[in-house]
């Protein structure tokens, strides 16, 4: 009988120690810009920043035994909180590019994203070449720091094509758009569709500005990388990743 219950608690004491490590990982941090549905924004009724690179995140933490913590800011801080140490990771439908690579690392991509053009539905603007036709001369709306702000600053504004006015959010931008302050917004498709749905007399160009892959983003040679990068793989291959983009992004 004694055998029996100094098994029992070496089994309970097993578990317990089993816990505590669980427990002790402790929480990860993820800058994130919540204006941006259907990748991260406020519930409406609960006040909780939800979205697809929320949910991603959270089931990147419970698989490596990690609390996750979302911490909201504009758009163009989140790789500085990064490289500061504010925050351990950055999601907020992040494109890879040069400029970023100097500054943080990415894990592998985790979902494609489309450059769209918003326009007004009577606008001359019918084509992503009108923007950079001979003789064009439009103001677009970016939000600053996001990669429709890299393409446009170099594509439009460098070229000589027009001017870019940047918005600490996509929800400016548009509002811009909808009182005539610019003559189209360059955003990511998915929120762009959220935009127009939910303004009456804008439409999206038929012709995407570029097409791109989104990817967490992490400070230089961070061990958080590799174990990020392993939880991520296993999360696509089994379908989880699928099943969190269908959720919010339903397929035409």
């Amino acid at each position: 009988m004694k055998r029996i219950l100094a098994l029992v608690l070496v089994c309970m004491m097993a578990l317990a120690g089993a816990a505590f490590a669980e427990e002790s990982k402790g929480t990860l941090s993820m800058g994130t810009n919540a204006a941006f549905p259907p990748y991260e924004y406020y519930d409406d009724e609960t006040g909780e920043i939800v979205g697809i690179d929320a949910e991603v995140a959270a089931a990147i933490c419970e698989k490596l035994g990690y609390d996750l913590e979302i911490v909201d800011m504009e758009f163009s801080a989140i790789i500085p909180a990064i490289t500061s140490g504010k925050v351990d990771f950055g999601m907020a439908g992040m494109t890879v590019t040069e400029e970023r690579l100097q500054s943080v690392d990415f894990t592998i991509s985790y979902a494609t994203g489309i450059q769209s053009v918003i326009v007004p539905e009577d606008s001359p603007i019918t084509s992503v070449d009108d923007l950079t036709a001979e003789g064009a001369n439009y103001t677009v709306g970016v939000q600053l720091g996001t990669t429709g702000d890299l393409y446009c600053t170099g594509d439009i504004e460098e070229a000589g094509f027009g001017s870019v006015e940047r918005f600490n959010t996509g929800t400016d931008a548009v509002l811009a758009l909808t009182t005539g302050k610019v003559d189209c917004v360059v955003i990511d498709d998915a929120p762009a569709q959220n935009f127009v749905a939910a303004n009456e007399g804008l439409k999206i160009l038929d012709t995407s500005y570029t097409v791109e892959e989104y990817a967490i983003a992490l400070a230089k040679d961070s061990a958080l990388t590799e174990e990020i990068n392993a939880a991520l793989e296993e999360l696509i291959a089994d379908g989880t990743v699928q099943a969190i983009v269908d959720k919010y992004i339903v397929a035409e």
